[in-house]
């Protein structure tokens, strides 16, 4: 069955993958979109301008072409015609004129010897006066006075028009002096056709200039990316702790330099990051060699702290009143000194990665009430725990725990002090025990540090019965078993901490094994008194 916390790493494995797959290919996608828009800018410009210079020469070409023939036309043709010609002299000088080489028509309009408008068509009635734009008619028609610009009356004029899609060319012209009124109509179909096709050639052209751009751009990725990318590995694997890292250097561009300032970076961080392990586990040696070292000496000390003590309560008084409160200095001290042994022993073996997790199945009330009566707290402490939920944990590192968060709440908050026990999660799989009393709370500025290590919360109080480990050691129990403790303020006042724990914490050994932690297995029951490991309630001073 999949467990909550390996679908979890599942999904963040997948997330990793995508955001790392997205992060590499943005750049290149980014590179190839610029030389794609640059090309097509270039592409597009450069096409648009030649389409129009082509499009003016070709229009203006076949335009210049039709009016000089028509106007020779009207000028040889037309002007030859008597003042009032008749129809079938105006119809047969139309048809000389459409005869040119341009290919266009002509309509030409004159009045006959009784005074009626007739007209003379090359195409027998294809082109009507209706085909001429009114504008035209009226500028063709329309008598200029002369001036010094000016010399004529009349003037040639044309206007391009578009008719079923298919575009024309319509001039039109009068005689000067009298005489009819010519119009021509040329179709520029053909000239369009080749325009079309200037366009299409110009569009694959642009269409082959992307295509080109953004092949020219992978391959620039390619080589520019590729070395970005190794770099990226490498820094990934350098920040996954894999300090021999190097990057191999070929040529001498800024990609080289970088590559060798990483090797030289690299090299450099190698070398710190052995140094302070190497000084690191020297400490760790020292603190467990100095702890060892202490507890023979200690364990005789203790003993003899322990016949002091009988002595100071036997009935026959044997000791001098005088040194009494330097042997009850001494018992207290050396009960002090043994229990900061004890702590400095299992924080060396949380720092050293050996901790190991006993696993057994426990009863959550039991337990906490088990620690209470260990500890004479029954009447300072109320407990709010149904039997029978049950926990796959560490008996002994959980007793640590409570020991710790309720000692706390004694010694720095005010009684009583409350321990609720409840499940949250989905299937209730995860169990939260909160642990809260009736003091003045934690000050907001404590609150960030009260699980550090001999953290005092006033400079003014350096010395406390404790060492100030205590809730460290409690806070490294928790994530041993894959859980957390937190701490804030009641509403209603005093402090409140929270331990939040997996119900089962056997998936979290099995993963820890990998990091120097281990896990065992006890079929047994065991006690809740605490033997063997740190009991401290001190943590930091509130």
């Amino acid at each position: 069955m999949t467990k909550p916390h390996d679908k979890l790493r599942g999904w963040a494995a997948a997330r990793k993958a995508i955001l790392s797959t997205l992060r590499f290919t943005s750049l290149r996608l980014r590179l190839v979109l610029v030389f794609a828009l640059v090309a097509l800018t270039a592409a597009v410009s450069a096409s648009g301008i030649a389409y129009w210079l082509n499009r003016e020469a070709v229009l203006t070409r076949a335009q210049d072409a039709a009016l000089n023939d028509f106007q020779q036309g009207m000028q040889n043709r037309a002007g030859a015609l008597p003042a009032r010609p008749t129809q079938e002299e105006l119809q047969h000088a139309a048809g000389q004129m459409a005869a040119s080489g341009q290919h266009f028509s002509v309509l030409l309009i004159a009045e006959d010897e009784g005074g009626d408008t007739i007209a003379g068509n090359s195409d027998l009635g294809t082109f009507t006066l209706s085909d001429v734009p009114k504008s035209l008619r009226d500028a063709v028609n329309e008598k200029q006075p002369l001036t010094e610009g000016n010399k004529y009356e009349y003037h040639l004029y044309w206007q391009r028009i578009v008719d079923d899609g298919t575009p024309y060319l319509v001039g039109g012209a009068t005689m000067i002096g009298g005489g009819p009124t010519g119009y021509m109509l040329k179709s520029l179909e053909p000239e369009a056709k080749d325009l079309n096709s200037l366009a299409w050639s110009l569009g694959i052209a642009t269409g082959l200039a992307l295509i080109g751009s953004a092949l020219l751009a992978q391959a620039a990725a390619t080589t520019v990316l590729k070395p970005v990318h190794r770099l990226g590995v490498a820094a990934r694997r350098l920040g996954e702790g894999k300090l021999d890292t190097r990057l191999r250097v070929s040529g001498t561009d800024e990609l080289a330099d970088l590559s060798r300032t990483f090797n030289q970076t690299a090299e450099a961080l190698e070398q710190r990051v052995a140094e302070m392990t190497a000084r690191d586990d020297a400490s760790r040696r020292f603190v467990a060699d100095m702890s060892h070292e202490l507890r023979t000496p200690l364990t005789a000390i203790t003993a003899v702290t322990e016949v002091l003590e009988e002595e100071l309560d036997a009935e026959t008084g044997s000791v001098d009143p005088m040194i009494e409160p330097a042997v009850r200095l001494v018992v207290s001290e050396t009960r002090r000194l043994g229990d900061l042994v004890e702590n400095l022993m299992e924080v060396t073996r949380f720092d050293a990665g050996t901790a190991r997790l006993v696993l057994d199945n426990v009863d959550l009330a039991d337990q906490i009430t088990a620690c209470i009566d260990a500890r004479a707290w029954l009447d300072a402490v109320e407990l709010d725990a149904e039997r029978g939920i049950m926990a796959r944990l560490d008996p002994r590192r959980l007793d640590v725990i409570l020991a710790n968060l309720i000692g706390n709440a004694l010694k720095h908050g005010g009684s009583p002090v409350r321990v609720a026990v409840r499940t949250e999660g989905p299937d209730g799989q995860v169990v939260a025990i909160e642990v809260r009393d009736h003091g003045p709370g934690i000050p907001e500025d404590v609150l960030p540090h009260v699980f550090d290590r001999f953290y005092k919360a006033s400079a003014s109080r350096p010395r406390s019965e404790g060492s100030g480990l205590g809730l460290s050691i409690a806070l490294e129990n928790a994530h041993i078993h894959g859980g957390e403790i937190t701490a804030a303020n009641s509403p209603d006042g005093g402090a409140v901490f929270t331990f939040r724990v997996p119900r089962d914490a056997s998936g979290v050994a099995e993963r820890e094994r990998g990091d120097g932690s281990s896990v065992e297995r006890r079929p047994g029951a065991t006690g809740a008194d605490g033997s063997g490991g740190s009991q401290e309630s001190d943590g930091g001073e509130r």
